[in-house]
């Protein structure tokens, strides 16, 4: 049995064709450790390994936006076999970055070397972002990606990304983009009611 963090409020269960997005739990460390430390894998997310330290920070992060935020990343793994495929979600990380992504929910996706080259990481992708299009109302969602990385570049276009801005962050050239919601998308979610934007308000 999977030992799940109790403090996590539920996360919602999205199910593709071929993947199964889950919150995280203990058990996911070692698969996401491991994937963070392949060169492969962080070429173009700073370009260096992180530690099991590092990613240890990391992944308390994508727990911890669920719990402040009311959203954050998905674990996903396929549905055929369990196999942890990678992670994927949105955040509010307060990038010092111009122009702000304050405010505006951030998706990113990584995805375990196995996983490559299987159109996992479009599947998974669209899947977030008809469940964000429900949850987020008229808030437009963005994300950042290197410049060089072309594959991640196609996989945000497939999913209705426009290219907004190219600008640099930590001294790389990133590329912003940003997707208007549609108002009549409906995610497969299970196991779980949605949870809805966080409340602005004190």
């Amino acid at each position: 049995m999977s030992t799940v963090f109790h403090a996590t409020p539920a996360v919602p269960i999205l199910e593709t064709a071929r993947l199964r997005l889950r919150g995280h739990c203990l058990e996911d460390f070692p698969h996401s450790a491991a994937m963070w430390a392949d060169l492969n894998v962080i070429r173009y997310v700073g370009g260096k390994p992180l530690t099991e330290e590092e990613s240890w920070t990391k992944f308390l992060r994508y727990v911890g936006h669920w719990a402040v935020c009311g959203f954050g990343y998905w674990v996903a793994e396929e549905k055929a076999t369990g196999a942890f495929v990678g992670e994927i979600g949105f955040a509010d990380y307060k990038r010092d970055l111009q122009p702000s992504l304050k405010g505006i929910p951030e998706s990113g996706w990584v995805l375990a070397s196995h996983a490559h080259g299987k159109g996992y990481a479009t599947e998974a992708v669209r899947a977030i972002v008809a469940w964000g299009d429900v949850q987020f109302g008229p808030l437009q969602t963005a994300c950042i990606i290197a410049s060089e990385n072309l594959a991640s570049i196609r996989v945000a276009e497939k999913c209705g990304y426009r290219q907004s801005e190219v600008t640099t962050y930590k001294d790389h050239s990133v590329v912003m983009f940003v997707r208007q919601p549609r108002s009549n998308s409906s995610p497969v979610a299970t196991g779980a009611p949605p949870i809805g934007v966080p409340r602005r308000e004190r």
